[in-house]
Parts: structure tokens; sequence; C-alpha cells
């Protein structure tokens, strides 16, 4: 184990360097605003710009969200993230989408109108007292309108900016915009997705732009990291279709170094047999996966036929997949003898992994994730109890939580302009009836 040290930061001139959000001894907490306290998580005293839209920016800002960072959501007036109007469904009686549920808790929602002048100069002025500033707007269209890397590096030295971007900057399709659809056709993701000798499917959830919010996330926590030991800044790059294409893993190896072309095999795995869904006697599906010779063996005593772990067809792994069609026929006839609750008796205690195929009722019902408590509720602006999936990482020492619901569009406005930048209330009504902010 290797013990890597960080200089402590001791010196309140040093702190407020390097966290341009911690206001010590401030009559505004940074967190305020929240329902639960954020001191004892992780990111606790950053604050991060959210100037981003649809899924892979805010899956992204909501997991430093989760994380304990005050998140201000920047959204145009009247209008806000596409994503609220992304429905049915909606909350009930309200216009409030699911779909943005599902990516905006512990956020506050902002309004600021970023094509006007004053707009433009609230921006510079959050961006001096943020840690983080998150971007996913189409290349170029924040350089128009003076709120490029380049047009707030000078003026915040400190921030870290995070743009996310169909293509990245450089490159024949740097300037086109980018979606998940897209990108995972291009990347390839597509191509392999879908019934053996089918058409190419779409992936059930928008995968792409969910990984790319992971790999911004990742990238951002490693900047500020970085930022204790420099107390600079910097830019940061996120594509989606660069994150698709790291995401092929073993299928782009395979076509790199093996000269194997991908192919769309439904449930099975190209290189591990078994390891696929077998249709029950009753139309359900289960799961199971054999990545070894030992668990085969484990496998084919469940299924009462050992005979198979001892044919030299199906001897390792690499027999296996070589004689592929053979076996999948054998076990899938032998899964078609009995319904699927049957055979989770049988196999429970089993070695090798196995799973039933759930629909959501069973998802959102299963005994295990009820055990977890893994579904949290929150008590909506609009008065409704709404149920959202909460973090699925756990932490000894500090918390990772839902602490805010999805906010309600220019929510914290008012706030946020008195609260961080000192705005008098004549200030922000004038700006509210000029439309400025809402």
């Amino acid at each position: 184990m290797v013990l890597i040290r960080l200089p402590l930061l001791t010196k309140l001139t040093t702190t407020m360097r390097i966290f341009p959000s911690v206001r010590l001894k401030s009559p505004y907490s940074p967190h305020r605003l929240f329902s639960t306290p954020a001191q004892d998580s992780p990111l606790a005293g950053i604050r991060v710009l959210d100037l981003t839209r649809i899924v892979a920016g805010p899956f992204c800002t909501m997991i430093l969200g989760d994380l304990g960072a005050e998140v201000l959501k920047i959204e145009m007036p009247n209008s806000g993230d596409e994503a609220r109007k992304w429905g049915p469904p909606f909350i009930e009686g309200t216009s409030e989408s699911c779909y943005f549920l599902s990516l905006n808790r512990n956020k506050k929602s902002v309004c600021i109108n970023l094509k006007s002048d004053t707009g433009r100069e609230i921006i510079y002025e959050l961006v001096k007292k943020c840690d983080v500033l998150i971007e996913n707007y189409v290349p170029g269209k924040l350089k128009s309108l003076g709120l490029s890397y380049e047009d707030v590096k000078d003026i915040a030295p400190h921030l870290i900016y995070c743009s996310l971007t169909g293509y990245g900057p450089n490159g024949p399709y740097s300037k086109r915009p980018g979606y998940d659809v897209i990108a995972s056709s291009v990347g390839g993701l597509i191509h392999i997705t879908g019934p053996k000798g089918g058409e190419p499917c779409k992936v059930g959830v928008a995968m792409t732009d969910i990984a790319t919010g992971l790999y911004a996330h990742g990238a951002i926590m490693a900047a500020l990291l970085q930022r204790v030991r420099t107390g600079k800044g910097q830019k940061i790059d996120c594509d989606l279709l660069s994150t698709q294409v790291a995401c092929l893993i073993n299928i782009g190896s395979n076509y790199l170094n093996g000269g194997l072309e991908a192919v769309r095999r439904g449930t099975e795995h190209g290189s591990i047999v078994p390891y696929q869904a077998f249709p029950t006697s009753d139309g359900h599906y289960l799961t199971v996966g054999a990545g070894s010779d030992h668990l085969f063996k484990a496998l084919c005593k469940k299924l009462d036929m050992e005979e198979l772990s001892t044919d030299p067809r199906f001897s390792n792994n690499a027999m296996r997949v070589k004689n592929r069609n053979i076996l999948i026929t054998l076990l899938r006839e032998r899964f078609q003898q009995k319904t699927l609750s049957e055979w989770l008796k049988i196999l429970e205690d089993s070695q090798f992994p196995y799973g039933p195929v759930n629909n959501m009722s069973q998802v959102f019902n299963d005994p295990h994730i009820e055990a977890i408590g893994l579904i949290k509720e929150v008590q909506h602006p609009v008065g409704k109890t709404v149920k959202l999936v909460g973090p699925p990482v756990q932490y000894s020492d500090s918390v990772n939580a839902v602490r805010l619901p999805p906010p309600l569009l220019g929510q914290h406005t008012a706030d946020v302009l008195k609260e961080i930048l000192d705005y008098s209330e004549e200030k922000i009504q004038e700006l509210q009836s000029s439309g400025v902010v809402q």
C-alpha cells in the first residue's frame, strides 16, 4: 500500500486561494440553503458553477452534489434545462418531468440570461467564488458569449473548467453537436448491441452520456487534488465519442490486437461460454455465467448435467467458445424444463453468478434493493413526495447523500445572488424586472 501525504492547508490565505468557495467565519455558510448539512461530505466547501443541460453534464454535477459540493445550476430564464420538458411522465399535476428528477438533485437552480451583458457580468462574479465550472454547450457557443475558458481563466486562475462536448476540441468532427445515440453509433456501441443476427439496437439508457459524466466527475476530482499542490486551476475536455471508444474495452482490444471484428450477440459473451440469459418454461429469463472451468463444473452439477463437464468439447473455456452452439443448445433445452422460480430455488447458494432478468417492478421491489435502502424519498417543492435512486457508493467516514430535491426553475436565484454575491434586495428586484434573472 502506498501512502500519499498531501500538504496541510494551515494558512487562511492559502485556503482561500485554493478553495475560494470556503468562507471561514462568514455569516453565510456555503451550504446554508441545503436541507441537510454537507459538512461531513467529501466535497464540503467546494462550489460548482453548473452550465450543463440534458444528461452527461447534469449526471456529473449530481454526483459532485451528492458528495457535498454546492452546485449552482445556471439555467436560462423561462425555459431552463430542456430535460425539464422530457415527458411524459411528469410529477402528477405538474410540468416537472420524471427524467429531470433523475439527474438534478442536490442543486440550486439559478436563472441568468447569459446573452445579456449584465448576465455575463454576474457569471464573472460567480466564477471568482466557485471552484469548478462545467459546461456542455455546442462548441464555440460560450466563446461567442465571452464565457470560454480563455475568457475566465485570468479573472479566476484557480478555476477548474470542464467542457463536455460530442467530439472534443480537435479533429474534423469537433464542431458537431453531440448526442448519446450518435456517439454510441459512431463509437461502435450500437453496432455490437442487439439480438444475434438482428438489427443494431440502442442501449436502454444513455450509457455513453452517463459514462462521459463519470469520466468528467473523476477528472474534476483529480484536478481538485492537483490544485491542492499547485494552487492553480486548469481546463478539462471530455467528449462523448472518446468516452464511447474507451468503453469498448475488450471488444476494442479484440479488434486492435486480434483483428477480430465485433458482431451482435444478444446476451451472449464473445469470450466466455456460458455467459448469457436463457428462457425458462414460463417465459421468463435467467442469466448465468461461468467464467472458469471450476464454475462450469459447478453449473453442470446444479443442472444435473455433470456429463457436460467431462465432455472433451467443453473441457475448458476455449473449447466451450469453439463449440458454443452445441453447448448453448443443450443448456437452453435444460433451462426450458423448469420455471424461473424453480430454477432460482435450485441455484440458491451457487458458486457461479446467476440472476433473473427483471422488469422495473421487479427491480424496485427486489428484497436486496429494499434492504440496502437505495431508493430515497424527498419532498419536492411542488409538495409531492418523489422517489429517487440514491448514491450507489458508501463511505465509512463521510456522507454521500440526497440532501435537496431537484429544484424548480429559478428556485434559488434570489438566495444565491444575496448570499454569495451580497446583492441587495433592490438590486435583485431590478435584475428580475429587466429579465436578466428569474
